[in-house]
């Protein structure tokens, strides 16, 4: 007996309890020996009846998918409990499928003494909260936890779009010719070749442009354009690649944010083949991201906006089917922009064209690709300088541009900002000299509130117009961030500490009374990630504009461990899957606005637990960014 004790002193979480009682649980222990290969419970089938903790050999846990793949496989060797959260948390059934080792021992507690161990010593308890806490913020784990009601087909869905990478699509081989090649005879190529794309390259056989079906139809037979002339006279650029690395919905993706109907295959550095949309799209015919090329289609706000209140009920259906928060955001996010620059270009139509180079700029969260649902204009336009006698033109024409966009959005269903960050207010619509003065006061003076804009306007994305005046703003950022900043930063990191994690010293979640209910604001939760994040950034001059795409960034550049990324990211979209399903059932179902406040009766026991682990993340990190930026660890 005193073996079993001194066993039970050196395995977690059972060495938190007194020896007395450690002396009690042995003596209730039942041995049991597995035999190789034994399925000793099987996931979602099941039933426990009390928890194992391994004496002798292995236990393999892992759940199947809906080809019977083995997924999240692990590996619990001797002193390792299984059981717990399942018959805590989940109504006793098993998680996971678990396989025995050969020569494998355990010590069986039934789980009525198990239970009443959790009921009496909380720390018991809280380990295997905290546990589960950990493991839902795995995205994986979550998917096959949370198993729709029609898993086969709802699995197929996610894992065929969501999953499915470039490499296993059938591309297109290139056909190419060179820029001096007549226009007639690259038409004859590419009929030769039955393929609606030809690829354009220079004399150092590098790709420079393409022309399509359509180009030879409205450039060259439209126009009665010399046959004879270079295709490079009539060929479209530039030219958009992607990785085949990359996954399929990220392509479709690309495809409607730079407008091209053609990608060009990239696979370790070199072109493999290219992927038409249309192909894309035939393949994922009851997509959502389908919906998006209606929205292209659309002819008038009305239909805008109809669209636009159609979006929560599918993306809620993508988050049902247990696609990641960060996809969702991507797929509103492009259905946003598309909606934004279709009113840009009907503006521009009815208006005239612009007198100047320009860029219409998203911020904030749009700025982020992080759009919830409920969401209100962040926009800027940036123009290039002109001599001083056509200045005044310039301005009024932007002005007048920019009170048109930003009203049409608003009928639609963007509605304006109360903060008055938008084009149409004279202090965001400007020349790209005195945007660079912008930022060069924010940065010079570092107070609180300059602090806000400069944060605000570092998420700053184009939707539309010319990208090299973004890029120059990038560069001129790029370079005044590589001089001492100190006070920026401090005062950055201070921001970021405003906002303190809704956890009370009792472990449980700190709410405010809204109405006749409980609850704590989820957009101010996740808000210290995605400040505390931006401070990283700009630290290290990360221009990507995404929280996940910085995090990204930043553990290339080994600023996080492998470790911090994954907790961050995790509990980051765990967040924001919780909030976009909270908003979409505010108005497909309450039919009411949607807000940012979750009701803490709505919760599952299994929310909690996740909600107490992140929040625990977020303090850790705040006292990180504490010690790093301020010195200090009072902030």
């Amino acid at each position: 007996m005193n073996e079993r004790v001194e066993f039970l002193k050196q395995s977690a979480p059972f060495n938190l309890l007194p020896d007395e009682v450690l002396q009690e649980v042995a003596e209730r222990l039942e041995e049991i020996s597995y035999k190789k290969d034994k399925v000793i419970y099987e996931q979602e089938v099941s039933k426990l009846k009390g928890v194992d903790i391994i004496v002798k050999g292995e236990y393999e846990s892992f759940f199947y998918d809906s080809v019977q793949n083995r997924r999240l496989v692990e590996h619990h060797y001797p002193g390792f409990c299984y059981g717990g959260v399942s018959v805590l948390l989940n109504r006793r059934q098993s998680l996971r499928t678990v396989i025995a080792k050969k020569g494998t021992v355990v010590y069986f507690l039934h789980r009525r003494d198990f239970r009443e161990l959790c009921k009496t010593y909380e720390d018991l308890f809280l380990y295997f909260t905290a546990e589960f806490g950990k493991r839902m913020q795995n995205e994986e784990f979550v998917h096959f936890f949370k198993r729709p009601a029609v898993f086969e087909e709802s699995y197929a869905a996610a894992d065929q779009l969501y999953s499915r990478k470039i490499e296993s699509v059938e591309y297109r081989p290139i056909v190419q010719s060179d820029e001096q090649t007549p226009i007639y005879k690259a038409a004859r190529h590419m009929a030769a070749s039955k393929v609606s794309c030809l690829f354009v390259t220079n004399q150092q056989q590098q790709i420079v442009g393409y022309v399509t079906d359509i180009t030879l139809r409205d450039s060259v037979i439209a126009e009665l354009k010399d046959a004879s002339a270079p295709v490079s006279s009539v060929m479209a650029n530039p030219i958009v690649t992607i990785d085949a690395q990359a996954y399929v919905y990220e392509a479709i993706l690309m495809m409607f944010s730079t407008k091209t109907r053609y990608l060009l295959v990239r696979k370790e550095g070199e072109y493999v083949g290219f992927l038409s949309r249309n192909k894309l799209l035939s393949e994922q015919a009851q997509s959502p991201l389908v919906f998006i090329q209606s929205v292209k289609s659309a002819v008038s706000d009305e239909e805008l906006k109809r669209k636009w209140e159609s979006v929560p009920q599918f993306v809620n259906q993508l988050l049902e089917r247990g696609v990641n928060a960060q996809i969702a955001n991507q797929v509103i996010t492009t259905i946003a922009d598309t909606i934004a620059q279709k009113v840009i270009e009907d503006v521009i139509a009815l208006v005239g064209q612009p007198p100047a180079k320009f860029v219409f700029m998203v911020l904030g969260s749009e700025g982020r690709k992080e759009q919830t649902f409920k969401t209100d204009q962040d926009n800027a336009i940036i123009y290039e300088d002109k001599a001083n006698e056509h200045r005044e033109e310039v301005r009024a024409y932007f002005l007048d541009f920019a009170q048109r966009v930003s009203d049409r959005l608003n009928s639609i269903g963007f509605v304006y900002c109360t903060g008055g960050y938008m084009a149409q207010n004279p202090k965001w619509t400007h020349s790209l000299s005195h945007w660079k003065r912008n930022y060069l006061n924010w940065m010079a003076e570092s107070l609180p509130e300059t602090v806000i804009q400069f944060s605000t306007f570092f998420d700053c994305r184009l939707i539309y117009g010319e990208p090299a005046i973004m890029d120059e703003l990038k560069a001129f950022l790029n370079e005044e961030l590589q001089k001492p900043m100190e006070k920026l930063f401090v005062n950055m990191a201070k921001n970021a500490l405003q906002y303190v994690p809704p956890l009370t010293f009792f472990n449980t979640i700190r709410t405010f009374t809204k109405g006749k209910r409980e609850v704590f604001d989820i957009k101010k939760t996740m808000t210290p990630i995605v400040d505390l994040v931006r401070v990283y950034a700009l630290k290290h001059r990360v221009f990507k504009v995404n929280t996940g795409e910085r995090l990204k960034a930043l553990i290339q550049l080994e600023v996080f461990s492998e470790t911090a990324y994954h907790e961050l990211s995790q509990s980051y979209y765990f967040l924001m899957s919780m909030r976009l399903k909270k908003q979409a059932v505010q108005i497909i179902q309450d039919k009411s606005e949607p807000d940012n406040y979750i009701d803490i009766s709505h919760l599952t026991k299994i929310e909690r637990v996740a909600l107490k682990e992140i929040f625990k993340i977020i303090d850790n990190f705040q006292t990180k960014i504490k010690m790093e930026f301020t010195g200090n660890l009072l902030g």
